[in-house]
């Protein structure tokens, strides 16, 4: 389905501020930044899995739905998304994570890595694996982030890494994937969070040895 705004410009000249979207962002360590671009209503619960795996020392950006309904009309694709304090946050960022939902039906309670840092990528889903999920390559090449105008190539390395979780997974992560229900993690949530933060911890102390 053709984005309904090819760019943020756009979507900003339609879209209430405030009421219709709301831009979240942090900065931290800048190392390494936890980015869901299609948050809130869009892609229920990316915004709740990057904020909880960036914590308080990792930064975290979500670009966030908050319609009633509709908000699918939000979604700029990520070789084109160019909110501008997420742009900022890319600069001083070296390397990027993005969480996204895949809405098929068809493909179970899948999480699909994709990004062109395969050591990162392998690590995470490795952790992941270890944890019961099934985590797999997308057979859609447009569902990989292997573009180097993919927001998650898009930090200082040029190389990051992109979680597609399925709706099914997704939901097992919540009470519900509605606003309220995504208020109550379960207990998978906690599981998935810090399987991919000891991937990202196991991976910074990694970099940081060898500059040593």
């Amino acid at each position: 389905m053709a984005d309904t705004y090819r760019n943020f410009a756009a979507l900003a000249r339609q879209e209430r501020s405030g009421i219709d979207y709301d831009v979240l962002v942090r900065r931290a360590r800048l190392e390494i930044a936890l980015v869901a671009p299609h948050g809130g209503g869009i892609e229920p619960g990316t915004s709740e899995l990057a904020d909880a795996i960036a914590a308080s020392d990792l930064s975290f950006y979500t670009f966030e739905g908050l319609k009633p309904s509709g908000n699918t009309d939000l979604h700029i694709t990520s070789t084109r998304f160019d909110e501008p304090l997420c742009l900022t946050l890319l600069t001083s960022s070296s390397v990027v994570v993005t969480l996204h939902g895949e809405h098929s039906t068809e493909d179970g309670e899948g999480v699909f890595l994709g990004g062109l840092d395969a050591d990162l990528g392998t690590e995470i889903g490795d952790g992941l694996r270890r944890q019961g999920f099934d985590v797999r390559k997308h057979t859609s090449r447009n569902l990989q982030g292997l573009e180097p105008n993919n927001l998650c190539n898009r930090g200082t390395t040029g190389a990051g890494v992109q979680l597609e979780l399925s709706r099914a997974v997704r939901k097992t992560l919540f009470e519900s994937l509605t606003r309220t229900g995504r208020q109550h993690p379960t207990a998978r949530f906690g599981v998935f969070v810090a399987a991919v933060r000891r991937a990202i911890d196991s991976t910074l102390r990694s970099v940081r040895g060898r500059v040593r």
